[in-house]
Order: structure tokens, then C-alpha cells, then sequence
């Protein structure tokens, strides 16, 4: 408020006025100069901090040595809304998608996530209702008798009973001079935008851990299938040594150890039948159906997929909705201390009525039963036992606690995308490596059957050749669902739908 302005306002109080008339258009013309005042507003101007504790944002992934481009970089330009794509269609499996399709519609912690958002909703409409002049109609009827020993008010008799009629209509409206009311609309409204992104983080996570168990199913499915072959084998493995014993070629040890592999092996399946179990449930639940009402019929394992691009742009985890989550609460808990910066000053609302009053009920509502008021209600702090300063400090407080959850939520995407990478480098080098070894212990279980049918060897070579083999087998199917894994993760890591830094940038 300007020198001048306040020269004038005391100007007013200072007279002394001459009529009610003069008074009321004094606090009209005061109210007015508050309206044109009340632009300003008390509280931090939201500047999102640096996303790293010691503002070096680094400049390429471990995992690559293609730098990233520095404009690229902008983390603190939350862009989940560009691509909420999902890429699980990839896989080219209709049975993964049939249950992607199930889990975004029936699955539960969505349905949560959902509410949520519609709460927030709601709250921002409750909060942008203090924009608005609060009106009420409150009607009353009472009898009332006046005591005769009290004072005579009104004209009424002493000891008199009668009854009272009003039909007002009552009106506040605060002035909104420090930005109380903005700086709240603008809290519920990054609260708001906060849930839509928890929502989508939901769905992300629960599309994902579905990917994640189908491909970890259909993986246990493959092994499963594996060691009954393998049992098959061992089965005829342990026919032929028992009958070379009844023929004086092969001597006991050989028959027990034929049969232990055997056993061993058939001890495996409970153990994986009752993963697959547990998997199918967890499925059920991802998917929102009862365990006994839900069936799933998973396919071969995809040949492993083309590898996400290892100099995948740091832009891309301006996509991660757990990201723009976080820094919408932050912006939230900014507009806060705005709100906490505001109780401190004078809170002026405007208050009015209208309305009839009568003593009796056939002339309440004729012209002389008129009735109304108006004037501003200045409500001034003056001593709340340090209150205020405590709400202020827990506002200041909760932001840096956000501001904490914001660099933390970054430096665990940086974590999860670089295990990701590396999982995708490493994983598919150790399944090379793995496939070769296979072919080899399977030439090398060829070469111990032909030694062994000729009489030159043991069984017991026979033995450890099959499950040399058997291990190997059981390692590449296991290999490749982890590469799996990792590809979905990495998606998971990267916010959902991938695409190239120039597709991003065609949608901008």
C-alpha cells in the first residue's frame, strides 16, 4: 500500500462522520481500496531446485559413452503426460495383453489410485470455492417471552410473550489481500496433478509386474516341461543300465546312480509346480479375479528382444510419473508456506444481511418488516502462543522434506535405469556364453552314452555328463526370462512407452 493510499485511509478514520449514510459510504470506499490492493501475495515464488544434492547433472550413463545431449536434459521439466504409452504389445504375445488389458481396468491398487485422483479433484473445487461470496438462507421462528423483572427494550412489555419471525439472507466474502485463498487453489491444484501422476506410476507398476510374472511363468513352464524330459531320459537311462546288469555289463553302482539321478530330478517338479502356483494367484490378484475364477495359458518364450538403445537420453526420465509426482508435492508444500506466510496478517471479509423480521406472522413480509446490515469483519492475529511461527516452520520444514523426496526419486531413477543397461549388456553376453556351453555338455553327454554303450567308461561319467547338461539347459531358460525381465524393468525404468529422443521430440 502506497504512502499516498495510506494518507488517505487514515484520512477516513480520522474524520468524524456526520451520518450513517457518510459511514457507510466511508467503508465502502475503504473495502473498495482493499479490493485493489488485494493483487499482492505473501509467500516464495516455486522455482523447481536442481534434481542433484550437488547440482552436477551428469553428462552420460555409466553404461554408455554416448553423451548426452545437454539440452536434452530437462529433468526439471516433468513431461510424464508425453508418453504414457506402454510397450509390453512388443512381445507379441495375445495372451500377455489380454492380461495387461484385465489389470488396467479390474486391478485394485488402481481402483485406489483412481479414488485418489477424484478426492483431489473434489478438493480443488472445495478450495477455489473461497473465490465466491458464501451465501446463506437461514429462516427462524421463535416464541420468546420477556422477563418482568428485566429491562423494557423496544417497546416491549415487561413480562410479555410473543413470537418472532425472520427470513434473512446472509452473506461473507473474503478478500482475498495476501493470497491466502490463491496460494491454497494452487497447493490442491499440484495435489491434484501429484494423484493423476501416482495414478499413472500405479499403472505402470502394475503393468509391469504383470509383464514380470507372465514372463517369470512361462519361464517355470519351459523349465518345468524340461525336467520332465529330462526325466524321460534319466528313466531310460536307468531301463538300460538295469538291463546291462541283468547282462553282467554294468554293476550296481552304475544302477544307483542312475536311479539317484532319476529321483533327483523328479523331486524338482513340486518345487516349480508349486512356483507356477503361486505365480498364476499373483497374477490373479494383478488382474483383479479370484485364484479359482482365473486361468492363464502362457506361450513360448520370445527369442530375446532388441535391446533398448544404450544411449537412451536422461530426457526420458522426465517421463517417469513417480518424478512429476514428487515434484507437484513439492510445489504443493511451496504454495503452503504462502498459506502459513498469510495467517499472520489482518483476514478481511466482508459480511452482509438482509432479510424480514416481524412479530407477526401476516406481516413478515411487508415493506417496514425490512431488515439489513453491512460492514467488513477485520480479523487480526495479535497473540496465539506462537502458533503461527510453528505452522510456518512446519510449512518450511515439509517443503525441504519434499525437496529431499524430489533429488531422491531422481538419484533412484539414475540407479534403476543404469542396473537396467547393465543388466541388458550383461545378461545377454552371460546367454551367449551360456548357449555355447550347452551345445558343449550336450556333445560332451553324447560322447560319455556312446563310451559308456561300448563298455569304456562308468556310469558314473554317463551321470555327471547329463546333469552337466541338465544345468546348462535349466540355466539358459532361466537367462532368458531374467533378459526378459530386465528389458521390462528397463521400459518400467524409462516411464513407460519408449521411443528414440527424435520421436519424443516429434510429439513436442
Amino acid at each position: 500500500m502506497s504512502n499516498r493510499t495510506r494518507r488517505f485511509t487514515a484520512g477516513l478514520f480520522s474524520r468524524r462522520p456526520s451520518g450513517t449514510g457518510v459511514i457507510a459510504r466511508e467503508a465502502l470506499v475503504y473495502a473498495l481500496i482493499l479490493i485493489a490492493h488485494s493483487g499482492c501475495a505473501v509467500g516464495p515464488k516455486y522455482t523447481r531446485p536442481n534434481p542433484i544434492p550437488d547440482g552436477n547433472v551428469p553428462d552420460q550413463y555409466a553404461e554408455t559413452n554416448v553423451p548426452i545431449s545437454t539440452n536434452a536434459w530437462k529433468i526439471a521439466e516433468p513431461a510424464a503426460h508425453l508418453a504414457n504409452a506402454f510397450c509390453w504389445s512388443e512381445f507379441n504375445d495375445p495372451e500377455l495383453n489380454r492380461l495387461e488389458e484385465l489389470a488396467s481396468h479390474l486391478n485394485q491398487d488402481l481402483a485406489l489410485a483412481a479414488a485418489r485422483l477424484d478426492e483431489a479433484r473434489a478438493q480443488v473445487r472445495i478450495s477455489r470455492a473461497d473465490y465466491y461470496p458464501n451465501i446463506t438462507f437461514d429462516p427462524s421462528y421463535s416464541r420468546e417471552r420477556t422477563s418482568a423483572n428485566g429491562i423494557n427494550r423496544g417497546g416491549t412489555t415487561a413480562g410479555q410473550s410473543y413470537d418472532v419471525f425472520n427470513i434473512p439472507f446472509q452473506a461473507s466474502w473474503e478478500i482475498d489481500l495476501w493470497g491466502r485463498v490463491r496460494q491454497q487453489v494452487a497447493a490442491s491444484r499440484a495435489r491434484l496433478e501429484a494423484s493423476q501422476d501416482d495414478l499413472d506410476a500405479a499403472r505402470l507398476a502394475v503393468q509391469s509386474e504383470v509383464a514380470v510374472d507372465y514372463v517369470t511363468l512361462a519361464a517355470l513352464n519351459v523349465e518345468f516341461a524340461l525336467v520332465q524330459r529330462n526325466i524321460q531320459a534319466f528313466q531310460r537311462s536307468l531301463d538300460l543300465t538295469v538291463n546291462r546288469r541283468k547282462g553282467g555289463i554294468a554293476s550296481d553302482l552304475d544302477v544307483s546312480q542312475a536311479e539317484t539321478q532319476l529321483r533327483t530330478t523328479e523331486a524338482l517338479l513340486p518345487n516349480l509346480d508349486l512356483q507356477r502356483i503361486q505365480l498364476k494367484n499373483a497374477l490373479a490378484i494383478l488382474c483383479g479375479k479370484a485364484p479359482s475364477q482365473f486361468t492363464v495359458s502362457t506361450h513360448p518364450l520370445p527369442a530375446p528382444l532388441v535391446t533398448l538403445g544404450a544411449g537412451v537420453p536422461s530426457e526420458l526420465l522426465e517421463r517417469r510419473p513417480d518424478i512429476a509426482a514428487v515434484e507437484r508435492r513439492m510445489a504443493s508444500a511451496n504454495a503452503q508456506i504462502g498459506v502459513a506466510q498469510a495467517a499472520f496478517y489482518p483476514r478481511v471479509t466482508l459480511n452482509g444481511l438482509a432479510g424480514f423480521q416481524s412479530i407477526n406472522a401476516g406481516s413478515v413480509f411487508n415493506w417496514p418488516s425490512r431488515m439489513w446490515a453491512f460492514g467488513p469483519n477485520i480479523d487480526v492475529p495479535l497473540f496465539n502462543g506462537g502458533r503461527l511461527r510453528a505452522e510456518l516452520a512446519l510449512s518450511h520444514a515439509t517443503y525441504a522434506g519434499n525437496v529431499a523426496s524430489y533429488r531422491q526419486t531422481v538419484l533412484t531413477a539414475f540407479q534403476e535405469v543404469e542396473n537396467e543397461l547393465a543388466a541388458q549388456r550383461l545378461l545377454g553376453t552371460d546367454l551367449v556364453a551360456e548357449e555355447a556351453a550347452l551345445v558343449s555338455a550336450q556333445r560332451t553327454l553324447a560322447i560319455a552314452e556312446n563310451r559308456y554303450r561300448a563298455g569304456l567308461v562308468t556310469y558314473l561319467e554317463v551321470a555327471t555328463a547329463q546333469a552337466l547338461a541338465f544345468d546348462h539347459e535349466r540355466t539358459v531358460v532361466r537367462l532368458h526370462a531374467q533378459q526378459l525381465t530386465a528389458h521390462v524393468t528397463l521400459i518400467k525404468a524409462l516411464g513407460g512407452g519408449w521411443q528414440d529422443s527424435a520421436a519424443l521430440a516429434a510429439k513436442l
